[in-house]
This record gives C-alpha cells, sequence and structure tokens, in this order.
C-alpha cells in the first residue's frame, strides 16, 4: 500500500473483482473444546462454489452479527458511527473490496462515492458494508488462494450434526412407540 489511508489502490482496476456474499459469522471450535476456537465470518463467491473463510475478532464479530441481524443499539457504535459520518459529509460507501490476503492476513479497501479508497482491515470493510447495505466484493485470486470448496462445507456441517447427534442420542430415540420392536 502506500504511504497514507487514502492512496491509489493496492489492486490494479484491471484485477478481476468477484462479487461475495456475507453468510455470517461462526466460531470454528477446536477439538473437543466447544467454547475456544477461531471466529470467521464467511464470504460466499457468486456462483456459490467457494467460501472464503476471514478469522476476525470477537467484536468485529458481534458487530457483523448485529448488523445482519438488524439490531439497533441505543448509541451508536463504532461502524454506525462511520456510516453517520460518512452520510454527515455526503460521502457514499459504494463498496467494500477484499484486495490482497498476504501471510494469512486479508486487506481490504473501502471504496467510496467521491473517488477516494481508504485502506481497512477485511472485518471493518464487511461490517461496515453491512451496515450501510453496500455490496462486498473480493478480489478473485483472494478467492481462488483462500477459498473452501462449498461440498468441504457441507460435508463438515454434516458431520458436526452427526457427532452432535452420536452425543446426545438415547436409545428411546431408536426404539420409540411405533417402532415395531416389544419390549421383553
Amino acid at each position: 500500500m502506500g504511504e497514507g489511508p487514502f492512496d491509489e489502490p493496492a489492486v490494479p482496476g484491471d484485477v478481476p473483482m468477484v462479487p461475495v456474499e456475507v453468510l455470517g459469522v461462526r466460531q470454528q471450535q477446536q477439538g473437543d473444546n466447544e467454547t475456544e476456537g477461531e471466529i470467521v465470518v464467511l464470504l460466499l463467491d457468486a456462483a456459490a462454489e467457494l467460501a472464503v473463510p476471514i478469522v476476525i475478532g470477537p467484536r468485529e464479530a458481534s458487530a457483523i452479527a448485529m448488523a445482519q441481524a438488524g439490531l439497533i443499539t441505543p448509541r451508536p457504535m463504532t461502524h454506525d458511527l462511520l456510516r453517520d459520518v460518512l452520510g454527515a459529509v455526503g460521502v457514499e460507501l459504494e463498496r467494500a473490496e477484499i484486495v490482497a490476503l498476504d501471510g494469512g492476513i486479508f486487506f481490504a479497501e473501502l471504496v467510496l462515492s467521491n473517488g477516494a479508497r481508504v485502506d481497512s482491515r477485511a472485518s471493518d470493510a464487511i461490517a461496515l458494508a453491512v451496515r450501510t447495505g453496500s455490496p462486498v466484493l473480493c478480489s478473485a485470486e483472494v478467492v481462488a488462494s483462500a477459498g473452501i470448496e462449498i461440498v468441504d462445507l457441507t460435508q463438515q456441517r454434516e458431520v458436526e450434526k452427526f457427532r452432535d447427534f452420536l452425543e446426545h442420542v438415547e436409545p428411546e430415540d431408536f426404539f420409540g412407540p411405533g417402532s415395531g420392536r416389544r419390549e421383553p
């Protein structure tokens, strides 16, 4: 990037960008501990073939989840404040762009209606985009390198559901009334 927050874009204009949908935030379970794990925001590519997981902090996760749920706090949260400041100065967020992935860190830019591009953390860019209803785009290169096939996510979800089922299953779940099994 450049020397300041309003420099030229990190990605030249001819780099293909892919529209993505913000699926939501999830906590990835690590090991047997259900309360520990990385929090990720999942972005789904336009073809619905790849999901890009971005590790974020708990505050950013909360900000994104609250915005997606349409929750309004009595006082403005940080991303609400930024949205309101942009509106007060007559500038809109045109889009949030996830422009690069370097060393496991996602880089983003806010593209404003006055032509400015502002360097941003990916989580903040996504949180602001969700609050303003602005699109989120991701560089095709980032989607290709960090994306996980949806089939893999679906299989992982099914395995997690099955493990949960096994942990909580009771014999009555198999041999309840009308099962055809007779009690001795």
